[in-house]
């Protein structure tokens, strides 16, 4: 897998976040996207992940150096964020059950445990508005994590994780994810501490 920024450009209202940014991602590699609050790294992993629309330039992936379809990039992609939001109304087992019915969860492993793998097997069946910070945020690491794609994106990746939950984090990390191609927007050293590029927002405007 490959990811191209090409001439990307984010603006909101009369402020460019980031402009004219060229970068690639290559498979082989874990890149780390530091650099101050408000310099634009949330920002620009939702563009890679499609949540967020460029102002100008695109973004383009290559699965075996064939040009994916912008409407399948999704296919390729994972995102752990502590914005993003969960189904509080479901159950820790029900979300994954309904997540892959739009998008398969890796072979060989059940929702029990994957469950059991982030410490949420016991509360597999309590409602997620029940949880706490912590266990949504190991929740939606989970729900990326074990996302059968490609490409990994991860925003911040521990936030409001204690010390089991980072080194639960760590553990994922390790045992699921040396095929993937991961992206990360950190400025924690021990989030992105087996990341052999980093890349900070000035180098990027």
């Amino acid at each position: 897998m490959k990811i191209v920024l090409e001439n990307i450009s984010k603006k909101f209202e009369k402020d460019w976040i980031f402009k004219n940014v060229n970068q690639s991602f290559t498979q082989g590699n874990n890149y780390a996207i530091t650099g101050n609050n408000g310099s634009g790294k949330s920002t620009l992993l939702q563009c890679i992940a499609g949540f967020s629309m460029c102002t100008k330039g695109k973004v383009q992936l290559f699965a075996n150096d064939i040009l994916v379809n912008e409407l399948n990039h999704h296919l390729y992609l994972s995102i752990a964020a502590p914005y993003l939001e969960l189904i509080e109304e479901l159950t820790a087992y029900e979300l994954l059950i309904f997540h892959q019915k739009f998008k398969p969860l890796l072979p060989n492993i059940t929702i029990n445990e994957i469950l059991s793998s982030v410490k949420l097997d016991e509360a597999s069946k309590k409602q997620i508005k029940n949880f706490s910070s912590g266990m949504k945020q190991r929740l939606k690491l989970a729900q990326a994590i074990f996302s059968d794609t490609p490409i990994l994106l991860l925003d911040e990746p521990c936030s409001n994780l204690d010390k089991q939950g980072i080194n639960i984090y760590h553990s994922l990390i390790k045992n699921y994810c040396a095929e993937k191609l991961i992206i990360m927007g950190s400025n924690d050293a021990e989030e992105y501490s087996f990341c052999n590029k980093i890349i900070n927002m000035q180098q990027l405007k």
